[in-house]
């Protein structure tokens, strides 16, 4: 019997060359087509491909984020009306309802384009606050950026307690 590190080696010198263990028909297949064709020179532009600005990312990125807290997905999954409707008693006239109230998990689709609006008002209130704080900017600019995003904000936390107290009657009383 031949030792150990000798048959290791006989075996790995002969697994390192691939030409000696291909079958002899298969290498000519491989060869033989190439010794006479020749492939094309391709001179083939790659595409280039330019990075959106930045104001193009800012608006796809509110946008998705309107969709999102809007709940998009609840309306494409459960399919609510647009706008619901109860009648009146005292005159029996029919009555648009735009929030569904006493459920806290469902809403009409007006319902949540509404809320979702006033998510996206506040955070322009936010976004216009934090640019009143930049340096660059004559005084004018910055004052009405500020009372502009304040305004914003306010308008949304006002409109969002309205929202939850028709949603639900009893809420903070």
């Amino acid at each position: 019997m031949a030792p150990k590190s000798e048959t290791l080696a006989s075996s790995a010198q002969s697994s390192s060359d691939p030409i000696s263990s291909m079958d002899p028909i298969f290498h000519l297949l491989k060869l033989l087509p190439y010794s006479f064709l020749r492939p094309p020179r391709l001179r083939l532009k790659l595409p280039t491909l330019t990075l959106p600005s930045p104001m193009t990312v800012f608006s796809l990125l509110l946008l998705t984020y309107f969709m999102v807290v809007s709940g998009i997905v609840y309306d494409v999954i459960v399919e609510p009306p647009g706008i619901g409707s109860t009648q009146d008693q005292a005159t029996g006239a029919v009555r648009p309802v735009v929030f569904l109230p006493g459920r806290v998990n469902g809403q009409y689709i007006i319902e949540g384009l509404s809320s979702g609006f006033m998510f996206v008002l506040g955070g322009l209130g936010i976004i216009l606050m934090d640019l009143a704080l930049d340096k660059n900017r004559a005084k004018s600019v910055k004052v009405s950026f500020a009372s502009t995003g304040v305004s914003f904000v306010v308008i949304a936390y006002v409109m969002g307690m309205l929202f939850i107290r028709i949603k639900i009657p009893a809420y903070l009383r």
